[in-house]
């Protein structure tokens, strides 16, 4: 069982998490969990696909061969380019790349069962496409499906040739299922195909927290946030964990790079609060000792983010693909 916080988040952190879990997956989980557990979980969930940031394929891997589809932003353009994307699958559901950019589409809209619903079908009449295999087991984490999607993800590369991103999304599910070390060897090994990568060093580094290593939470989460591509998500990880410290001087320091100083206090002010009136490693803990169905249904989760970011981690967060 979650537990919930005496006092409510701010607003602002609220928002803050309920927009990067819309961009990955779980807002559900923001939805119905506002808990301690959830503040370093949220950090945690939202990171898994978000490991995909800087893939060229998209946050679910969806082009790798195909060629790239723009996904438009705006929430108008996005809805008219989704109903004209599913009237081409209507029209051939068995269109690879139709039916991988409508799930991808699916996805921005937060419509995730009809997602996975969607590349379930790819994925029966492509039993064998590692391109399509990876799409579905990383929309099937997005869901919440954290079991489906690990029996999914293994099948959608080779150890003689494995990917990145499914590495990292493996992991991620590892991590949500309470398997923190089985998680950071995933991370591990895929940083050794992209040394330093942010995203996976940020991953890598919550779930030492997670897993209560916070000085090596805090190397991790350092490393992470140096490196020239890092984003604003990688840098509230770290604002994060600089928190559970208890360096809340430095932690507001690091948030406001991407927020304005208003939201940082209340971000870190949150985190205080959480340090101060409870142990959050008994509730976190407690979280992920429940069986692999319940953790599945309520969700763990991963992306401290910044829901007002200055003009420069906008430019960042455009230059992304995730």
């Amino acid at each position: 069982m979650v537990c919930q916080m005496r006092t409510p988040l701010p607003a602002s952190l609220v928002s803050s998490l309920r927009t990067q879990a819309t961009a990955t997956g779980f807002a559900r989980f923001f939805e119905k969990h506002g808990g301690k557990a959830s503040l370093i979980a949220a950090a945690l969930m939202l990171g898994g696909c978000q490991t995909l940031a800087q893939n060229p394929m998209g946050s679910s891997g969806l082009f790798a061969s195909s060629g790239a589809t723009q996904i438009p932003d705006s929430p108008q353009q996005l809805a008219e380019f989704t109903a004209r994307t599913g009237e081409q699958y209507e029209a051939n559901p068995n269109d690879k790349r139709v039916a991988l950019t409508y799930a991808k589409a699916l996805q921005r809209q937060t419509r995730y069962a009809q997602a996975v619903a969607v590349l379930q079908r790819l994925a029966v009449a492509n039993p064998k496409d590692r391109q399509v295999l990876g799409a579905y087991g990383k929309a099937l984490v997005d869901a919440g499906r954290l079991q489906e999607a690990a029996d999914v993800l293994p099948r959608a590369h080779t150890p003689e040739n494995p990917d990145w991103t499914i590495l990292s999304a493996q992991g991620t599910v590892a991590d949500q299922l309470g398997d923190h070390a089985k998680a950071q060897e995933y991370y591990q090994a895929a940083l050794k195909i992209v040394p330093n990568q942010p995203d996976v060093l940020s991953n890598l580094g919550l779930s030492y927290a997670l897993s209560k290593q916070l000085p090596l939470a805090d190397q991790t989460m350092q490393l992470a946030a140096a490196q020239p591509n890092a984003g604003p998500r990688v840098r509230q990880n770290l604002a994060l964990v600089l928190g559970l410290e208890g360096q809340f001087d430095k932690a507001q320091h690091v948030a406001e790079r991407d927020m304005q100083p208003i939201e940082a206090a209340e971000n870190v002010a949150a985190i205080r609060q959480m340090v101060a009136q409870t142990n959050p490693w008994n509730d976190i803990k407690a979280l992920d000792g429940k069986p692999s169905r319940r953790v599945a249904k309520r969700s763990v989760t991963q992306k401290v983010a910044s829901r007002t970011p200055k003009p420069q981690a906008q430019e960042e967060q455009a230059a992304r693909a995730y």
